[in-house]
């Protein structure tokens, strides 16, 4: 019998704790609270499933899968098709921000802290900006972790980092949080079991309003977060 995959570095790289400043950024949840669309447990719960289910994360969720794939199979025109295209996709200047600073802080934390040959190469493939989805899958390919805990970790912790932002923004408390992260778990489950059929002509989102948020939040008067 085969070894099982060592998954213990990807529940490092997706812990709260890994230095990539997630905590500094709401997805627009913070334009959500202060337009009173989130405002309790509910509202909280419906605006992180629309996130996920029909806006960034399953976009994320698709683009990690190919940046895997091309890191896999060595296809490094690929991999900079696939980042160039993650970058593009950011809605606007602060989700660009989002995307754009925690992936180039998530890689060059995992070279410096889990470095190997073959992360280095997929690392040479890309220069610039690196969006977050690219640089997980891109770790994961290079360190051999399969693609379905990968795809799991990943969304699980965009809900988490989601409703870590809504307990501090509205009146959440961290029971609630955590109740709304364990009803989430069979729509993470389900985007993780769909995502590898899916093409990158599959990608889009209808999550409008929350795109229109970022660009409001750009203005907004009291600002918590950088997004």
């Amino acid at each position: 019998m085969a070894d099982p995959p060592d998954l213990l570095p990807l529940f490092a790289w997706l812990s709260p704790s890994f230095p990539v400043g997630a905590y500094a950024y709401s997805h627009a949840l913070e334009w959500a609270v202060e337009a009173g669309d989130v405002r309790d447990e509910a509202s909280l719960a419906a605006q992180v499933s629309d996130l996920m289910r029909i806006g960034f994360g399953r976009s994320d969720g698709i683009l990690l899968a190919h940046a895997w794939r091309a890191v896999v199979g060595g296809d490094w025109a690929a991999l900079a098709e696939v980042n160039a295209l993650a970058v593009c996709l950011a809605p606007s200047a602060e989700l660009r921000l989002e995307t754009c600073q925690q992936g180039r802080s998530f890689l060059d934390a995992v070279r410096a802290a889990w470095p190997s040959p073959a992360l280095e190469t997929a690392a040479g493939a890309l220069s610039g900006e690196v969006a977050y989805p690219v640089a997980v899958g891109l770790a994961a390919g290079a360190h051999g972790i399969p693609l379905a805990p990968t795809l799991e970790g990943l969304l699980l912790a965009l809900v988490q980092a989601l409703v870590s932002s809504g307990i501090r923004l509205a009146p959440v408390g961290q029971t609630a949080g955590t109740r709304v992260v364990a009803g989430l778990a069979p729509t993470v489950r389900a985007l993780a079991a769909d995502i590898p059929a899916l093409t990158l002509d599959d990608l889009g989102s209808a999550t409008f309003r929350a795109d229109l948020g970022s660009f409001r939040h750009e203005t907004q008067y009291t600002r918590l977060f950088r997004s």
